[in-house]
């Protein structure tokens, strides 16, 4: 064997033991204008090279007509795909038929990566027609029901306890990924027409989303992924944290300021006055303590309201609400297990328990919707 044989002959055992890189460039694709972008872990059949995917992340274009996002699942078949939430790990689809409930009977999760964020367990019954009045404020499942029955699905205790003991037929109790949080009216009444929702724990590519990066397969022989082109904060938790609470100050500053700019010249008139009119009106204490309260901004939250809100100690599995919650968006660092974190209703964000309190202290909205939480129900302002 010549030594240009031996040369090829390495080169080529080297490429077999050395995994390749993936050099495919994978660009964002969609189906139709105002469909989800489409990157990884997912992946456009037609468009997108399987390396530009994740394993069960396959998505493709409807080709009936309507060029619809379609995700098949496998043993429940096709569904739309109508949002795809990167950062947060979550995918809401429906059915491409208008027909939710009777896909719902046969949904199966088992073997796909998706799993439902909150799941509810609802159970379904088959009325006589004749009897539909007896059971609203129900809302009746029209695609399910016929000339003379009536479906009707619910996840209340006491409308099952009621319809069992009626003529309706129990039809099957399923479990439903349901949007939360879900309020129990809702959940009693609902025909469940809303979106399914689901989430995915592999891979984790959540917090690579929220610093701007770009997850992808390590090399063509591994699932494990990478992150690339993210933002790396270049400074530790505790200065990341004191920057964000330090957010608030210049607001802080600005209102100390006016407050005293307003007290000055408020005490001014009065002494003013004072100096002008021996007798001062004995009111005189009211009307100043009204100017000062008046002239007070209050731009965060007081300490019972936001000592109310639940606490969460993080296990190890580090399974939260929200299950791309990975990162805290005040202070940038990752949760780890033990840790102590806070959530806000209703919008049921988590950041650590202490930067959470100091931010609400300046800042009367949440960190990341910028919705303002609402005050608990038993909470006496």
């Amino acid at each position: 064997m010549d030594f240009t044989k031996v040369i090829s002959f390495s080169f080529l055992i080297l490429s077999l033991i050395i995994p390749t890189k993936t050099t495919a460039t994978c660009t964002n694709a969609v189906c139709r204008h105002g469909d989800p972008i489409i990157r990884f872990p997912f992946r456009l059949n037609s468009h997108q090279s399987k390396s530009c995917g994740y394993r069960g992340f396959d998505l493709s274009c409807d080709t009936k007509g309507f060029n619809r996002t379609t995700i098949t699942l496998p043993f429940s078949g096709n569904f739309t795909v109508e949002r795809i939430n990167y950062g947060a790990q979550e995918i809401l689809i429906n059915d491409p038929n208008n027909c939710l409930p009777k896909r719902i009977l046969e949904l199966n999760l088992s073997t796909t990566p998706f799993s439902g964020v909150y799941a509810r367990r609802f159970t379904f019954f088959s009325c006589p027609t004749s009897d539909y009045l007896r059971f609203r404020p129900l809302n009746p499942i029209t695609c399910l029901s016929g000339e003379n029955s009536t479906v009707f699905a619910t996840a209340s205790p006491r409308m099952m306890n009621y319809m069992s003991s009626q003529s309706c037929r129990l039809m099957k109790t399923v479990e439903v990924p349901v949007r939360w949080p879900f309020y129990e009216q809702t959940v009693s009444y609902s025909e469940l027409s809303g979106d399914l929702w689901l989430t995915w724990r592999v891979p984790r590519c959540s917090r690579c989303e929220i610093r701007g990066g770009k997850c992808g397969i390590k090399s063509n022989s591994s699932t494990e992924t990478i992150c690339s082109d993210a933002h790396k904060p270049a400074i530790p938790r505790r200065a990341r944290y004191a920057i964000a609470i330090g957010a608030g100050i210049p607001g802080a500053l600005i209102t100390f300021g006016l407050f005293c700019f307003v007290y000055s010249k408020i005490s001014s008139c009065i002494k003013r006055r004072r100096r002008l009119v021996p007798s001062p009106d004995i009111n005189n204490n009211n009307v100043q303590a009204h100017y000062l309260q008046s002239s007070i901004m209050i731009t965060g939250l007081d300490g019972p309201t936001i000592e109310s809100y639940p606490k969460i100690v993080l296990g190890e599995s580090k399974r939260l609400p929200k299950i791309g919650d990975a990162t805290c968006s005040i202070c940038l660092s990752d949760y780890e297990p033990k840790e102590t974190l806070k959530t806000i209703p209703p919008c049921q964000h988590c950041f650590h328990a202490d930067c959470i309190d100091e931010w609400l202290k300046l800042n009367g909205t949440c960190p990341v919707c910028r919705n303002s939480p609402e005050p608990p129900r038993n909470h006496n302002s």
